[in-house]
């Protein structure tokens, strides 16, 4: 038996009828088939393992991913998206790029009537990536989209879809003339294809970008999801409708109100009852198996409901994955369940199947070509000149304009897969297909690197303003934006807030952000609980934050003001909601937890890499000082206060640590000790030296007069003697404050830099922190805020 022939035993090809442009195959199958093979070291009649079903979906699977992998490999460092990854393997094995010698493997990997079953495991994994990108669609956005989203979503898609029609209506008879009425029908679809946008591809565009929860991202995701809700609500019963032609006048009807009833029955039923579900969850624990397989298992017959009506399969995934309460427990539940399974493991395949079917070889006459070209991109010329002229009107920068234009014209997977699966149904003829599939490559690519070229949203933490505690006039209120992502910080932020000594002459201002990582919902979500007494989704997000925190400023009443936030974001963009909110607030510093946890014996609990990566990207762009806060002591302020040790060697980390310092003596139950460390041989002249002389004179003088604050000087010569000194006094504190020094070098600490295990915290805080340092103090590690961002 031939390889070409593994499933089928026969293949003949019969005539090809001069009537009709499709060839007449005779196909005979071996029934029944034969699954599973019975190994390469069978005797069994020398058949082949590529004779079974199993193995022969198993091998095209590897060579999909293996080609997907190296084209990927090639094309990521060019900026270009990973779905042109995918495209451009569907493009190798099909027809579509001729392989020379190598073309007969491929119609050994891909035997007549095989791809059939690829296709069918692929699409059910399509449909549940559907479905996952459905359930992460937060339905409320309808009611929290600001109005300028609005009116930038209806004028963008509506006034292209206007402009579009009215071209193609004024020469309708001429467009059928040159087309024929077949091809002629693919013109709408290319209208409405274009002018809207899909909020999946949206959504993944801005996370690749990194800038999902920035300004720009935020608008963007608003406006695509009206844009996409009025559009696939538009393609639903133009579905219908184009189903329904062949139909009854009557039965047309039916089916329209049928697919009505069914886009508000499904949501109204299945809300509730999953909220139900939601309610009845306790908190912090995972959903009932049983009613996550009870709502597949829904999902799975909607869909085959769907066609009773002239639906496609798809629809009760749409519908049904609306109606699921997004994030937790739900939402999140369903993502952690199928994401690996649909998204990135079948639906990948099923994009490169999709594109196998097209032939770039075959070539369409040149006008049609041509036209498709031209309403491609007059529809979105039109999207741009509206998008930037509302902009404009909205005083909006006009870079940001015109990025946010190019991104509601970014195409993806999603639209792929739409046409593809239009042509199947034989709404879309072969040479539109392929025109839409290489404009969607085009502009899913330029978009992307149109927006990472234009804009970065950290250009707006460069300022002229100094927000550093150094600047603060003394008696001024002190701004702290604190971070929490785990419940242990909790306590260690409290008491370092209580060691800031809120008093009427020493106010203190504290901006509280509960960092969660976003998992079960697409858009970001930013909470100001003191703005928000009820929330619309039944999880209770931040509870023991809240509670604690209030306490704290019923405690302090008068001096303390805490305001509370939760933060909900991928965990590679919470430095934005971080730096954004130290902006809004004007704060001094930003107090970050640091990544490692410490256990009651000195030993090193746990270590998370993802705080350690947002810490690293915190201190490279806050708008302000950040301070990174290691506990390795115990969780309770002791009734007679603080003990706190500062180590100054100078620099501008340094001088923002002793500014700190003095505000926790205005406590008089805490003592500070100021360590001076200098060498034997420094440049009395020196800049900053004199800098950090006069910055230390107040430690010396008036404060120095008071019974807490003693100052001392030490000859420090070279890094052993830093190392002797710092361990020598790490066990007589319960706090110390550090500098990071950031990029200053000194003898006291030369060569220590190249065994610091945690850089983030400059040479002296990994001393500290290190587990060779017998110490049970909380270390604060102060970088001041950046030189070029100050004037």
């Amino acid at each position: 038996m031939d390889f070409n022939q593994t499933i089928f035993s026969s293949v003949t090809y019969l005539y090809e009828d001069p009537k009709k442009p499709h060839r007449v195959y005779n196909v005979c199958i071996d029934q029944p088939m034969k699954i599973v093979s019975d190994g390469i070291w069978s005797s069994n009649n020398g058949a082949s393992p590529m004779e079974s079903a199993f193995t022969l979906l198993e091998l095209q699977m590897v060579i999909i991913f293996a080609i997907t992998q190296g084209c990927h490999f090639i094309l990521k460092r060019l900026g270009i998206p990973y779905f042109v990854s995918q495209v451009m393997a569907g493009f190798v094995l099909g027809p579509s790029i001729p392989t020379g010698p190598f073309e007969k493997y491929k119609s050994m990997l891909f035997p007549f009537g095989s791809a059939d079953i690829l296709n069918t495991v692929s699409a059910l994994g399509y449909s549940f990536n559907l479905f996952l990108n459905s359930v992460q669609m937060d339905l409320s956005l309808i009611t929290k989209t600001g109005n300028k989203a609005w009116v930038i979503a209806l004028s963008s898609y509506i006034f292209s879809l206007i402009a579009s029609f009215a071209i193609l209506t004024s020469f309708i008879t001429t467009w059928q003339n040159i087309f024929g009425s077949d091809m002629f029908t693919a013109l709408p679809i290319v209208i409405f294809s274009q002018s809207g946008c899909s909020f999946a591809v949206v959504s993944s565009l801005l996370n690749d970008l990194e800038i999902l929860n920035s300004e720009l991202g935020r608008l963007a995701l608003s406006t695509s999801f009206v844009i996409d809700l009025a559009g696939g609500i538009t393609a639903g019963f133009g579905a219908d409708f184009l189903r329904s032609m062949d139909l009854e006048f009557t039965e047309r009807i039916k089916n329209l109100v049928a697919f009505f009833v069914y886009l508000i029955f499904v949501p109204v039923i299945g809300r509730p009852a999953m909220k139900w579900i939601v309610k009845n969850t306790p908190e912090g624990k995972s959903v009932d198996k049983v009613y996550i397989y009870t709502i597949i298992g829904i999902f799975l017959g909607l869909g085959f409901f769907a066609g009773y009506f002239n639906q496609p399969f798809l629809v009760g995934a749409v519908i049904l994955g609306l109606s699921v309460p997004e994030g937790p427990p739900l939402g999140s539940e369903f993502v952690s369940q199928l994401e690996l399974f649909s998204s990135w493991f079948l639906s990948s395949l099923f994009v490169t199947c999709c594109t196998m079917k097209l032939d770039l070889r075959q070539h369409e006459s040149v006008s049609f070509i041509l036209a498709i070209m031209m309403f491609i991109v007059t529809a979105n010329l039109i999207k741009w000149a509206t998008c930037l002229g509302i902009c404009h009107y909205c005083k909006m920068p006009l870079r940001d304009g015109f990025c946010l234009a190019l991104i509601l014209s970014s195409k993806g997977l999603f639209d792929i897969c739409s046409y593809i699966l239009l042509y199947d149904a034989m709404y879309l003829d072969k040479g539109a297909v392929d025109i839409i599939t290489i404009s969607v490559l085009f502009l899913g690519t330029i978009s992307r690197l149109g927006v990472k070229a234009m804009y970065d949203p950290s250009k707006k933490y460069a300022g002229y303003q100094k927000r550093n505690i150094m600047s603060l006039k003394n008696n001024y209120e002190l701004r702290v934006v604190a971070c929490i992502q785990k419940q242990h910080h909790m306590v260690h932020i409290k008491n370092m807030l209580q060691l800031c000594s809120p008093a009427v002459e020493n106010t203190l201002v504290a901006e509280i952000v509960h960092l969660m990582e976003l998992v079960g919902r697409s858009n970001p979500i930013f909470i100001a609980h003191k703005l928000h007494h009820k929330l619309e989704s039944s999880y209770n997000y931040s509870g023991e934050v809240i509670v604690t925190f209030d306490l704290f400023e019923r405690d302090y009443a008068g001096t303390a003001t805490v305001n509370t936030y939760t933060a909900i974001s991928p965990m590679a963009l919470m430095n934005e909601d971080v730096c954004h909110l130290a902006l809004d607030k004007n704060a001094a510093i930003i107090i970050l937890p640091f990544h490692v946890k410490w256990g009651v014996d000195g030993s090193i609990e746990c270590q998370d890499s993802k705080i350690r990566a947002l810490n690293s990207k915190v201190l490279d762009k806050a708008p302000c000082s950040i301070g990174i806060l290691v506990n390795r002591g115990s969780c309770s302020l002791s009734s007679t206060g603080y003990k706190v040790a500062m180590v100054f060697l100078g620099g501008p980390d340094d001088r923002e640590a002793v500014c700190l310092a003095k505000r926790f003596i205005k406590n008089p139950n805490n003592t500070l000790i100021v360590y001076r460390l200098k060498a034997h041989n420094h440049d009395m002249l020196d800049w900053e030296h004199m800098i950090d002389d006069e910055e230390t004179r107040e430690v010396r003088g008036a404060y120095g007069k008071l019974e807490n604050v003693t100052y001392e000087e030490r000859t420090i010569e070279d890094a052993s003697q830093t190392t002797c000194f710092i361990k020598e006094i790490a066990k007589n504190f319960n706090f110390i404050i550090v500098g990071r020094r950031y990029e200053v070098r000194c003898s006291q600490t030369l060569g220590l830099e190249n065994w610091t295990e945690y850089p983030e915290l400059g040479v002296i805080g990994d001393l500290l922190a290190s587990p060779d340092t017998e110490t049970r103090a909380s270390i604060l590690v102060v970088q001041q805020q950046h030189g070029s961002f100050v004037s």
